[in-house]
């Protein structure tokens, strides 16, 4: 089916969405607090614990377990905050959460503690800034909170009344999750948005179709599933990559296939260049990612290294290039957003 397509179902008990581009699946969410993690964006009360001396965070008590904040200057322990998660904890390791508060929706974007008003850069029409710049100062009277409205504020279809009532429900979830700041017990004050919300959030702007619940088997979204728990991913022109996650780094590599020519090894590299964030991201793959790419030459690496750039503007997990090491391969680190594939699926 040519087109994007949103499809909501569950997987394992979960609830899960699927965002297939012209019948190929290019996103997928599944639900990680059935497994006990907390979703990324739940905000909790916690507790200042402990400091940790060297790296200038601190260790919190959440009620999902150890929180780590990075930056804790002036907390003293027994301190009472709001932290929000930022992503999924590794093996063993503290919780991400971060002291910046944020109330997300389609349209608005709610910020306690950064005031002002602030349209997305990418509604560029003066006109249509203005009218949107008089619904938040309406919406948003008498709120100490800053506001910023997303890009999705500015669609065809975006509708005033609509953008306004965004705004007021992300106001009310901030005041109503602030006032329980106080001094008390760790407790979770919002659970975050499961993936069904996620993708009317973030995926029904350029979305053509929205489909019901139980869409996955006639989109072909458990085919693409079930491939994704192979670590082969093929490649045009019979080229391919492994994709391999170990406790310390997820390994990958990018193989020629049958193809023996002399620009088999660019065409190899530039393909996986252009595949790999989307591999990572439908296999919720994080931290450090080595990439042993096909052997090329130097002058041949700039060209690979724009390609994946370029493959990652579109990419919404946040991605770091560190570059070349000294033995050829390619390293990025990766937010770790998402559970991995394998352990949502257990």
């Amino acid at each position: 089916m040519k087109g994007r397509l949103i499809a909501l179902d569950h997987i394992a008990g979960r609830q899960a969405a699927a965002l297939m581009v012209d019948g190929r699946l290019e996103d997928l969410l599944i639900d990680g607090a059935p497994s006990g993690a907390p979703r990324p964006g739940a905000i909790f009360r916690a507790l200042a614990d402990r400091p940790l001396k060297g790296q200038g965070g601190m260790i919190l008590k959440t009620p999902a377990g150890p929180g780590f904040l990075r930056q804790a200057k002036g907390l003293r322990p027994g301190q009472s905050l709001l932290v929000q998660v930022t992503g999924h904890a590794e093996p063993g390791k503290a919780i991400p959460v971060t002291g910046k508060i944020l109330f997300k929706s389609r349209y608005a974007i709610v910020t306690p503690g950064a005031p002002g008003l602030n349209i997305s850069r990418a509604i560029r029409d003066e006109e249509l800034r203005d009218r949107l710049l008089e619904i938040a100062h309406e919406a948003m009277e008498g709120a100490d909170m800053g506001l910023i409205l997303r890009s999705a504020a500015g669609a065809e279809d975006a509708e005033d009344t609509a953008i306004a009532e965004d705004i007021q429900a992300m106001r009310s979830l901030a005041e109503e999750v602030l006032a329980q700041q106080g001094d008390g017990a760790p407790a979770v004050l919002f659970e975050g948005d499961a993936p069904h919300v996620l993708a009317w959030r973030d995926w029904t702007e350029k979305a053509a179709l929205q489909l019901e619940p139980g869409s996955f088997q006639a989109e072909g979204v458990l085919d693409a599933i079930e491939d994704l728990r192979a670590p082969r991913a093929p490649l045009p022109s019979g080229a391919f990559l492994f994709v391999e996650p170990t406790r310390a780094l997820v390994a990958v590599d990018v193989n020629t296939g049958a193809d023996t020519s002399p620009a088999a090894a660019l065409k190899a590299n530039l393909a996986a260049a252009r595949e790999l964030p989307r591999q990572l991201r439908l296999r919720g793959l994080g931290g450090q990612v080595t990439v042993d790419f096909a052997p090329l030459s130097k002058n041949d690496r700039r060209q690979v290294e724009q390609a994946l750039r370029a493959a990652l503007r579109s990419d919404p997990v946040e991605t770091a290039l560190v570059g070349w090491t000294p033995l050829g391969h390619f390293e990025l680190q990766r937010k770790r957003e998402r559970l991995p594939l394998d352990a949502c699926l257990k």
